[in-house]
């Protein structure tokens, strides 16, 4: 045998001894959750840019209600008044989620830059207190959303936005992605 051709064989029988699982590994369909903590500011933005209607509690999706809905309801089990809905922050919200997911990132802020003002500003948010938010993915579950809660809940910066008093409003935004992916954003408001 040429010195190539043994070299090569030594080289694949090493991949063999050392990494034998790789070879016998087939890809499971799996849940898969991701989640990011608290982001909150407090700077009034100068500019907006036009964007679509804002949907009422009544149009929101299935799971956006329905993770809004458990959402209130862990707060009053401790004792904390429930959300109201905001339109404008699920509008801002579904935005997040979609482009996360078109994008291909998965973070508070987007790949050029924008912060969670820059995105209020954006969709008309002008004027507010406080605003936070908590992202999630997940795929695979029958419930999305009360997934992403009940993670969020098991997270302690997560936990601390759900919990907090000083947010009085709060919407979510889902984007489903073409391989079956959920994308929320729950996006906190103090006005």
């Amino acid at each position: 045998m040429t010195f190539t051709v043994r070299k090569t064989l030594l080289a694949a029988l090493g991949l063999l001894v050392f990494c034998p699982a790789v070879l016998g590994q087939q890809a499971k369909s799996q849940p898969v959750a991701r989640l990011i903590g608290r982001f909150a500011v407090n700077t009034p933005p100068a500019t907006t840019i036009p964007a679509a209607t804002s949907p009422t509690l009544a149009e929101a999706r299935e799971v956006e209600r329905r993770a809004f809905e458990q959402t209130n309801q862990v707060r009053m089990q401790n004792g904390l008044p429930p959300f109201e809905w905001d339109a404008d922050v699920c509008r801002m919200a579904r935005s997040h989620s979609e482009n996360m997911s078109r994008l291909n990132f998965f973070s508070h802020v987007t790949p050029d830059g924008l912060r969670i003002r820059d995105r209020a500003r954006a969709v008309g948010i002008l004027a507010y207190k406080v605003m936070g938010e908590n992202i999630a993915y997940n795929q695979g579950y029958e419930d999305p959303g009360a997934f992403a809660v009940e993670r969020w809940m098991a997270s302690e910066k997560h936990r601390a936005n759900i919990l907090s008093t000083e947010f009085r409003a709060m919407a979510i935004g889902m984007y489903v992605a073409p391989d079956g992916s959920v994308f929320l954003t729950q996006t906190f408001i103090t006005r």
